[in-house]
């Protein structure tokens, strides 16, 4: 079930179960399955939005310029502020994070797309009428994000209790 999920166009999940009952290793195994790559942040006592930020911004490039499929994995405990929920919040809600990249990285974003001739999807874009402006460019890559990039919640309804 899982696996259909991630094969879903914008295919998300969320697994709810108690501790040790396999929702990461089911996950890893419908990603391997799916030929998706599967990143997890390293909790430490100093991760906090700033580092969230940043991995959320790696992984578009590599969904949205290199399009590589990827999913984003967090369980209950990868959370201790809730000001990270907004982010996953916007993530799936829209693909897009208020100031995830400065100005001038959008540009360069921009620009690789523009440049960008080997992928169909891009050819599609440039010869069906949508036109080359600024604002088409992002929402390319937003939707290829959205489209690559997999968000699987695994949560334990005993953790969301105690917090």
């Amino acid at each position: 079930r899982i696996n259909r999920i991630l094969e879903c166009p914008r295919g998300n999940a969320l697994l709810v179960g108690v501790g040790g009952s396999g929702k990461q290793s089911l996950a890893r195994l419908a990603a391997n399955i799916s030929s998706l790559e599967v990143f997890q942040i390293t909790l430490t006592k100093d991760y906090g939005i700033a580092e969230l930020r940043c991995n959320l911004a790696n992984l578009y490039l590599r969904a949205g310029l290199k399009n590589l499929g990827t999913v984003f994995l967090m369980t209950d405990a990868h959370i201790p502020d809730e000001k990270f929920l907004v982010l996953i919040n916007d993530l799936l809600a829209s693909g897009e994070i208020p100031d995830l990249f400065p100005e001038d990285e959008i540009d360069n974003i921009v620009a690789s797309v523009r440049n960008e001739r080997e992928y169909k999807d891009v050819w599609m874009m440039k010869h069906s009428g949508v036109q080359d402006n600024r604002d088409n460019c992002w929402r390319f890559f937003i939707d290829r994000v959205r489209k690559n990039l997999k968000m699987v919640l695994c949560f334990s309804p005993v953790g969301a209790i105690l917090r």
